[in-house]
């Protein structure tokens, strides 16, 4: 990254600002905007998230915060209720009361006589739902949003449920959130009474992963604040992007689908990162799209930032399988509009063990019937839900996986196949239990035989009519169903295979379905649907060129001890147990912009033995350690979740330490009903 130092603007830093909520709960904002804006007001771009602006995501904030700023724009860092310097608690995620607060900051940060009363919201995950929702909401200053990694469909597209299948990110985010909606806030902040409010945080706290299983179907908890039920809500202007190894890959082309407000997308190679900070590179000149953005949309400059196509995305050429890559080959490719004519849904049949081309000349048998029942160890190379790139989380060779499944593929192909959107599997089958659950992977086949995933998708057979009202399935009764897979874009180089795999067990990425399941799949109606896009660009379409990232230089950091990361699948020949280890250590550093040491540890394990169905457990534990001379606390949780064939359990511990001495401990031992998970 290149780091700028000189600026249109002068800017400057007011480090804590409180903004009053209607109950009289006050907020902590961090606010850079242009010294001339004593004088003459500009507009203003907010950003509300959880995440503690003081510490925990103030080096990431000083490098674009700044940045527009020194464009000429007031920019606003909120901590949301109940996380950093911010009165109250956090008890869950996007609730009403989170929405009233954004509503109410923007209105305060409109009323403030540095700001010209047009604002913007912009974030990354929790900050671009925030700005998505609140956008929905039709606020009176807000004029444009800037979102990355995001989703307009709360149940179906999200960390939680896949096809109406629990996704083990269900846990893990529970337990993120598990840590961060307890950490103390900055006593050199809010003073003495920083010890009360961490005791509120306290006694408030819960393990979010309880209510989540609550509601494993497409209810009213996950309809609120999901765009997708009502589109027309959205009237504002919108830049969104995300990346292909992120698990939010689908969003960006649903909303440039279905709104009709002026947007564009951009998807990226890219993990859960920002398209700056792209991980996968090639990482890119994203804030000055987004300052030309903003230029447009709050200062009414004819920059012609709507100019150009609505989508352009990353097409990835072939890799070789790792679990990490710091580059990905490939190009920008370009779509005037979005669903975008010049793509074609080309359904090839499945017949026996092929999937069937144009060129494919042989006879193929037609009317067998072909069964698989996977083992528990197929999903133990699938890698992230959401990739963060660190530690290594991409998907591995597909091999090993593709022994326990059922797999289709094509003979090598003849000339480069290109794929851009989401894939879809249609099949007729059968399944031996009233609740079962199929994943649909695609992967590039080299010659050599490597297997590089491509994309994938799950599907919960109870939920093949309907994620509000599933149905079980009566065993041995046949049923169509369609497997959407998520978007991509990928080429596929002559000499390779296009392979289909399908298992009925995708642990620990997807938890299993209650007990095994023969699986029968029966020819003659499955397809596999490809998007195909023509390898020539349409004529018009400039090349894109993003530029070099940029950034305001942060602050320094001094690392104290160093990061850990480890991702180890281990398996026993003795007793059968696997496991999947995951550490997260960010190590101990201290910000010495205020003094703060920071320690922080996520450690995630998932284990299961033999082909039990009734053994799989999870487990995510956090350590968080906040201190500086005369000041010291910890923060340790625990969530384990486990399974029976009627019930979820989740067993959680919450401890909290004042200068090594517990002050807080808490346990949960609750059981959740199935209902079909």
């Amino acid at each position: 990254m290149r780091y700028v130092e000189q600026f249109p603007h002068e800017t400057r830093e007011e480090k804590h600002v409180t903004i009053t909520m209607a109950d009289g709960v006050r907020l902590s904002a961090r606010i850079w905007r242009p010294t001339s804006s004593d004088e003459e007001p500009v507009p203003a771009v907010v950003e509300c998230i959880p995440y503690r602006k003081n510490d925990l995501t103030s080096t990431r904030d000083a490098i674009h915060h700044p940045y527009i700023a020194g464009h000429g724009y007031a920019c606003v860092r909120v901590d949301l209720r109940g996380t950093g310097e911010s009165e109250g608690v956090l008890l869950d995620e996007y609730l009403e009361q989170e929405q009233r607060d954004t509503e109410k900051v923007l209105a305060w940060v409109a009323a403030q006589p540095w700001c010209d009363g047009k604002t913007g919201m912009m974030g990354i995950s929790w900050g671009a739902f925030a700005a998505l929702q609140t956008a929905a909401r039709r606020p009176e200053s807000l004029k444009a949003i800037v979102i990355a990694s995001f989703t307009d469909n709360r149940y179906a597209d999200d960390m939680h449920y896949l096809g109406g299948a629990m996704l083990s990110d269900n846990l893990a985010e529970a337990g993120t959130m598990f840590a961060y909606a307890t950490c103390p806030p900055d006593p050199d902040v809010v003073g003495e009474r920083w010890r009360d409010m961490w005791r509120e945080r306290l006694e408030a706290a819960r393990p979010w992963v309880l209510e989540w299983l609550r509601h494993p179907h497409r209810d009213s908890y996950w309809q609120h604040a999901s765009l997708n039920e009502d589109y027309g809500r959205l009237r504002c202007p919108v830049l969104a992007s995300s990346g292909w190894a992120d698990g939010y890959s689908n969003a960006v082309t649903r909303l440039l689908a279905h709104v009709d407000v002026p947007r564009k997308g951009l998807i990226g190679p890219w993990s859960h990162k920002l398209p700056h900070l792209g991980e996968p590179g090639p990482a890119i000149g994203y804030l000055q799209e987004v300052v030309k953005w903003w230029d447009h949309w709050l200062k009414g400059i004819d920059n012609g930032v709507m100019d150009g196509p609505m989508l352009q995305a990353w097409m990835q050429e072939s890799v070789p399988p790792s679990t990490s890559y710091e580059e990905r080959p490939g190009r920008w490719v370009a779509e005037p509009s979005w669903p975008s004519p010049r793509i074609t849904e080309v359904a090839h049949p499945l017949r026996g063990s092929t999937i069937v081309t144009a060129d494919h000349e042989e006879p193929l048998p037609r009317g067998r019937t072909r069964t698989v029942r996977s083992p528990l160890s197929v999903g133990q190379f699938a890698g992230k839900w959401a990739s963060y790139n660190a530690p290594p989380d991409l998907p591995y060779d597909q091999r090993e996986e593709d022994g326990g499944s059922l797999v289709f593929e094509t003979e090598p192909l003849a000339d480069r196949l290109e794929i851009l959107g989401s894939p879809s599997v249609d099949l007729e089958v059968s399944a031996s239990a009233p609740v079962a659950q199929v994943t649909a992977r695609i992967s590039d086949v080299a010659p050599d035989g490597r297997a590089t995933r491509v994309t994938y998708g799950v599907l919960n057979l109870t939920h093949r009519e309907s994620d509000e009202h599933p149905e079980p399935l009566e065993p041995g009764r046949r049923c169509r169903v369609r497997i959407p897979l998520n978007g991509v874009a990928q080429a596929f180089p002559p000499g390779h295979r296009v392979r289909l795999s399908l298992s009925t067990s995708y642990w620990p990425l997807v938890w299993p379905a209650p007990e095994p399941v023969l699986l029968t799949v029966h020819e003659g109606g499955g397809e596999l649907i490809l998007p195909v896009r023509p390898t020539e660009e349409p004529d018009g379409m400039p090349q894109a060129d993003f530029g070099e990232p940029e950034g305001c230089r942060p602050p320094p950091v001094t690392r104290l001890s160093e990061p850990e990361q480890a991702w180890n699948v281990s398996r026993s020949l003795v007793d059968y147990h696997s496991a999947l280890d995951i550490v997260k250590d960010r190590g101990r550093q201290r910000y010495e912009e205020n003094g703060i040491e920071v320690g922080l540890r996520a450690c995630e394990k998932y284990t299961s033995v033999a082909d039990d169905f009734a053994s799989p457990s999870g487990r995510s534990a956090w350590t968080m350690r906040f201190s500086r001379p005369g000041w010291d606390v910890r923060i340790e949780t625990s969530t384990v979740l486990t399974a029976n064939a009627d019930e979820f359990s989740v067993d959680a511990t919450l401890d909290g330490y004042e200068d090594g001495r517990r002050v807080f401990s808490r346990t949960w031992n609750e059981t959740v009903p199935r209902d079909l998970a």
